[in-house]
């Protein structure tokens, strides 16, 4: 079975439609899309984004920190200036029908040999995993041999071959193939808001035959996003930020 793996949409439709043509130009075609959370937040499209996801195949899709936020589960005093903003505004469009949904989804799930978890399997909603240090502590919480995670918006990779090793990490640059083997903790990157300065969204295809991930980027109309958000009165900066990739 091939698996698109995808987080951290944040409402940009455009990028989420860069990424679903990308992915089936891809052979052989994905059958299941797994979805790591924070599909609304920063972005001006949150209920197109919520419709696209939930209509896609074996979907399996976890809630995240922004998602919590928009249904005011979690505080917006808990996100900077600009986060909370967005926020706000995302509460007051979100439809009802794109809150049910959101409402529903879990924190975690496991899927055959897979743990995912937006944040960390150890805080599934806030925890980043950022360094092997954080990694380290977060392998003993899981007892599958991968781990999917999201959140920070950065493509990264992080194995432990045995109980008694460090981890060791890897930045993923760009589109790579890489071999999986137990145990490691992946995360495919941003769809609607990357942060390891490649503006192109970033995702993954996960192949469970030949237990193989391969990290993709999809190049998608940067601007058009940022006058959407501009003209819904979204923070400037969050709006500025993507063309960098930041």
């Amino acid at each position: 079975m091939r698996v698109l793996v995808i987080s951290d949409v944040h409402a940009n439709l455009t990028a989420l439609h860069a990424v679903l043509a990308d992915a089936a130009q891809r052979s052989p075609a994905y059958e299941a899309v797994w979805c790591l959370g924070d599909l609304v937040g920063y972005g001006p499209d949150p209920n197109e984004c919520v419709e696209i996801v939930r209509s896609l195949p074996g979907l399996v899709c976890l809630i995240g920190n922004h998602d919590q936020a928009a249904l005011g589960i979690t505080p917006l005093t808990r996100f900077n200036h600009d986060a909370r903003a967005a926020a706000a505004w995302t509460q007051e469009v979100l439809t009802e029908a794109s809150a049910e949904f959101l409402r529903a989804l879990p924190s975690d799930a496991q899927v055959d040999s897979f743990t995912l978890a937006h944040g960390s399997p150890r805080q599934p909603v806030w925890e980043y995993i950022l360094d092997p240090r954080t990694a380290d502590a977060n392998f003993s919480e899981f007892q599958t041999d991968y781990c999917l995670v999201g959140h920070s918006h950065l493509p990264l990779v992080f194995q432990r071959g045995t109980a008694d090793s460090f981890a060791l990490s890897r930045q993923v640059a760009g589109e790579q193939v890489i071999s999986l083997s137990p145990r490691m903790i992946l995360n495919p990157g941003s769809v609607g808001q990357p942060r390891d300065m490649d503006p192109r969204a970033a995702y993954a295809l996960l192949d469970m035959k030949t237990r193989s991930w391969e990290a993709r980027r999809a190049a998608y109309d940067i601007g058009d996003v940022q006058l959407r958000m501009l003209k819904a009165g979204l923070p400037e900066r969050q709006a500025l930020r993507l063309v960098a990739g930041w």
